[in-house]
């Protein structure tokens, strides 16, 4: 793979960046930048946050960083990790780790002085690069190779490293999803379906937490299909999945793409199934809110019980976070049943004429409520009563639901 110098050079000019680095190196101790940045970074993806591995033990990394003028958060520091913040920029560094024991959920480590172990150590080749602050890329896995051919491969022995952790099942579709192409690597899947048992063992956050990266991830649909023919889907969502409906979503153009939408496509049809979710996958309240609005919009719209009015559609849209022709389309795209889709095709052209709330909080905020929750609250008085009443056009029609809206609300106080 041919390294991208520039852009490299350009990384690690970065102020904050180059400060710490510069405090942290040198004296006998050598610190690294690691893992998903520097697998972005040969990618020319967008770097989310930079972690960074030394050779110094956690108390040594805080008196540096301090010297340097860095605050250090000791965030993690029984595993050796500290975050060093500087100009609102922060950064993970901890300290090399060598596994002594593992049980599928948790490791006991050790701190450790070797960049080679600590590579061996982790998930991926991809994940398994190393940047030094003079630019070198140091590759003890194989990594600039699959990066170069788009191929997420386990370091080492697949199963071993899937037992230290079997969240790695679902780490390992979710970056195939994220980074790959083709199909998922066959030596991978094989050591997820013997291991897959292990799923069970995990807490149901990580999994939800895993399995809501693996949803949104640009090739998704492929890799829950491959999921699902080698079994591993229904361990992870404790029911059928919809996969023809998931891959209309997922592949479609104008629809919202936030995790608890494509969960919901995925294993929604009605609103018992949003129930076994929240229990199967610890949803948040928010999560299982939207997901419940869905579940009861698809029942209507698969003839399972009335069809949903046109206000409950727009009420849907508001609460998907998209507007009401995205969420229209979304909708035709999730209802698989025939025999409804001419009724539904009728309600996605009335809901496609919805025109846009305009009202914003500024305009609460004039009419006399003080900034703060409040504004939030008449807002949304506002915008379900606007609804109620047929979505009426225009900014002085909807502007006499604000006006109504905190009129309501100063009557409340």
């Amino acid at each position: 793979m041919r390294l991208p110098r520039e852009r490299i050079a350009d990384f690690l000019a970065r102020p904050a960046l180059a400060a710490m680095l510069e405090a942290l190196n040198g004296e006998g101790e050598e610190t690294r930048i690691v893992g998903g940045a520097v697998r972005d970074l040969l990618l020319d993806e967008p770097i989310g946050d930079v972690d960074l591995a030394t050779t110094a033990p956690p108390q040594e990394t805080i008196r540096r960083g301090k010297r340097a003028g860095f605050k250090a958060v000791p965030t993690g520091i029984e595993h050796g990790t500290v975050t060093l913040v500087r100009d609102g920029t922060g950064f993970e560094v901890t300290t090399l780790r060598e596994d002594v024991a593992t049980d599928g959920r948790r490791a006991t480590v050790r701190f450790g002085r070797d960049f080679v172990a600590d590579a061996l150590r982790r998930d991926f080749t991809i994940n398994a690069l190393s940047l030094d602050r003079d630019g070198a890329v140091h590759d003890h896995c194989g990594g600039l190779t699959d990066l170069a051919v788009r191929r997420v491969r386990f370091i080492g022995d697949a199963g071993s490293r899937i037992r230290e952790d079997y969240l790695r099942i679902l780490r390992f579709f979710r970056f195939h999803a994220r980074y790959a192409s083709g199909a998922p690597d066959a030596e991978g899947v094989s050591a997820c379906i013997a291991g897959r048992a292990g799923i069970a063992g995990l807490s149901r956050e990580r999994v939800r937490a895993e399995l809501m990266k693996l949803l949104v991830a640009p090739g998704a649909a492929a890799v829950v299909a491959a999921m699902a023919g080698a079994g591993l889907l229904m361990p992870v969502i404790g029911g059928v999945p919809h996969l023809s409906r998931f891959a209309a979503v997922a592949q479609g153009a104008g629809g919202p793409v936030y995790p608890a939408f494509r969960l919901a496509a995925l294993t929604v049809a009605v609103r018992e199934d949003a129930l076994r979710l929240r229990e199967g996958l610890r949803l948040s309240n928010e999560e299982f809110d939207r997901i419940g609005w869905i579940a009861e919009a698809l029942e209507g719209l698969g003839g399972r019980a009335a069809p949903p009015s046109i206000a409950f559609l727009r009420h849907l849209a508001h609460r998907l976070g998209t507007d009401a022709v995205a969420a229209g389309l979304v909708l035709l795209a999730a209802t698989v049943d025939e025999t409804a889709q001419a009724g539904t095709q009728a309600m996605i052209a009335e809901l496609g004429g919805t025109p846009r709330f305009l009202p914003s909080g500024r305009d609460v905020i004039a009419l006399g409520v003080p900034a703060g929750p409040q504004v939030g609250r008449v807002l949304e008085a506002a915008r379900r009563e606007w609804i109620e009443a047929g979505a009426p056009a225009g900014s002085a029609a909807q502007a006499e639901f604000v006006a109504g809206a905190v009129a309501a609300s100063s009557a409340s106080l």
